[in-house]
């Protein structure tokens, strides 16, 4: 159980945020002000409430994303008890065009990131203003609000795209006239990458406490901006091209961060655990989560709180095709035929990540001893039995806390671990045309797979072999590309970035449109779904925001 001898990731000064309404005309800043808040100490719990902010998510409202990375997604259903419950989340998995009209959930996702991106920005006003002669580590606390402001405003441009982007220089009448428009896409995507090009700059290797962002964290965070800058997209969401100079930004950064103390986890399972494995050789950020901190619950992981299998929330289930994508054929993916038939323990042989990743009937949750069972699922007649391991805790831990209907946890949420970085770097160098270099880094991570098994003693027909040109591969660009997705896929699963990864790389429409005519004949909810391109990449800007911009802010392309 985390208690206080982390950094307390919630607000040390009572913060009364503004409400929606009110967002554009007055910045959350909370009832103190700039006047009162100008000593080192003072500062440095503004610094401590933004980075409270940034794991303020809530049942609905999950900042880890399973509901638009997965759910959106072919890797998971919703779940729940049926189409009604949560009923956006049916609108998003099935690309609905009511996505445009149900902006509730929408908005207040919207406005509670931009809550969080004013606390940055309010804690860097303060900073601004004080010499270093004050605070020495005036510098190092920039840059870890930078990284936070960057974070914020990743996502929500792979979420809603048009965004505007807000620092902290503006006043209230400055962000009451802010356009959404007011950059191209491209510079927008350097408007974030500038904000992790000072961290990235400014923060020192290794930090006192636990949980803060240092150098490495910032250096893996901007070679993720670059490659999804680099992938530029028109004003129709189409990629058009890929850029070389980001793709070698990727490079170089991805290479420092190689050059760190943080490796692969020696099993894989260890990512997903919590206690003494948390902030582990992996991790290179994650939002910190505790109990017994001073808060009613503690400081918990509740947007994960949904996707536990209880009466009341079995959400975000491993979709079969997922399941079935992890099946092998001498030890490598199934590319073409994986679909053809479902998953049968018996007879396939399979990686050893679908068992960190799936929690199966019959087989234990989350290594321990009691097995996951099939009346666990609230409606699998329409959602099936599978459910989702890698954020949620053994339920007879101490991390799993009930909170009213709900069960949340205090396990953090890792934003970025190495094993992203060793992928984003093979990306990259297929892009670039030098495959033959993505080969050994790929292999690593898979070999790491192969190996992750101490955890999973149960698991049986387990066979998984890294890619060896000439024997069991022929290694071309175009293999490498399928081989690398296929490992983003398998490595990241349930993780929230498939989607985001379809779009970046062009191919959402036909992977989801593929996906949606597979499963309509046991799902009928899929039956006549149907992804638009150059829509559905992306989610509407909420007309609520639109009406408070009076008329600056642009919608999104085909909404």
């Amino acid at each position: 159980m985390k208690r206080t001898y982390k950094l307390i990731f919630f607000s040390l000064i009572a913060l009364n945020l503004v409400s929606c309404d009110d967002f554009l005309e007055v910045p959350s800043y909370g009832t103190l002000t700039e006047d009162n808040l100008t000593g080192a100490a003072q500062i440095e719990n503004e610094v401590i409430s933004a980075y409270a902010a940034i794991g303020n998510d809530e049942i609905n409202r999950p900042l880890s994303l399973w509901n638009y990375g997965n759910v959106r997604s072919d890797d998971a259903y919703k779940g729940g008890n049926d189409q009604n419950d949560g009923d956006f989340l049916h609108f998003l998995e099935i690309s609905s065009p009511s996505i445009g009209n149900e902006t509730w959930y929408t908005d207040v996702f919207w406005y509670r990131n931009y809550v969080a991106i004013s606390r940055a920005n309010f804690a860097l006003s303060l900073l601004n203003k004080i010499s270093e002669d004050e605070m020495s580590n005036k510098n190092v606390r920039i840059g870890e609000m930078r990284f936070l402001r960057g974070h914020m405003h990743f996502i929500q441009k792979i979420i809603f795209n048009k965004i505007p982007y807000v620092d902290e220089t503006m006043s209230p009448e400055d962000i009451s006239s802010l356009s959404n428009v007011a950059y191209t896409n491209d510079e927008l995507w350097q408007k974030i990458a500038d904000d992790f090009e000072y961290a990235y700059n400014n923060l020192p290797e290794e930090q006192d406490e636990t949980g803060r962002a240092n150098k490495y964290a910032a250096a893996a965070y901007l070679a993720k901006v670059y490659l999804y800058k680099a992938y530029r997209q028109d004003e129709m969401n189409n990629v058009v091209s890929v850029d070389q100079d980001d793709l070698q930004k990727v490079l170089d950064l991805t290479a420092y961060v190689m050059t760190s103390p943080y490796k692969l986890e020696n099993d894989f399972a260890y990512n997903f655990l919590p206690g003494e494995y948390e902030n582990g050789a992996e991790s290179l950020f994650a939002v910190q989560y505790s109990q017994d901190d001073g808060t009613t619950y503690g400081r918990l992981n509740m947007g994960n709180a949904l996707t536990t299998p209880t009466p009341g929330g079995d959400f975000n289930k491993p979709s079969q095709n997922l399941v079935n994508a992890f099946k092998t054929s001498n030890g490598l993916p199934m590319f073409d035929t994986f679909n053809d038939a479902n998953y049968s323990e018996s007879t396939d042989k399979v990686d050893p990540r679908l068992f960190h990743t799936v929690a199966i009937a019959g087989k234990p949750y989350k290594y321990t001893d009691i097995n996951y069972e099939e009346n666990q699922s609230r409606n699998p007649n329409m959602y099936g039995y599978f459910s989702s391991l890698k954020e949620n805790v053994d339920p007879a831990s101490d991390y799993y806390v009930k909170t009213g209907p709900w069960y949340a946890n205090s396990k953090n949420n890792i934003i970025i671990r190495y094993a992203d970085v060793l992928l984003m770097r093979a990306e990259a160098l297929i892009e670039m045309g030098d495959y033959t270099a993505a080969l050994p880094l790929i292999n690593q991570v898979r070999t790491r797979a192969k190996v992750s098994t101490s955890l999973i003693s149960f698991a049986t027909n387990l066979d998984i072999q890294t890619y060896q040109d000439g024997v069991n591969c022929v290694w071309t660009q175009d293999f490498a590309r399928q081989a690398l997705r296929w490992e983003r896929r398998l490595e990241l699963a349930m993780e929230g970035s498939r989607f985001f990864d379809l779009v970046r790389w062009g191919i959402a429409d036909e992977v989801m449109n593929a996906y949606y005519l597979g499963e309509a004949t046991d799902h009928t909810y899929y039956q006549g779904a149907e992804f638009e391109k150059n829509k559905n990449e992306y989610v509407p800007v909420p007309i609520q925001q639109i009406n408070y911009s009076k008329g600056s802010y642009k919608q999104n392309y085909g909404f």
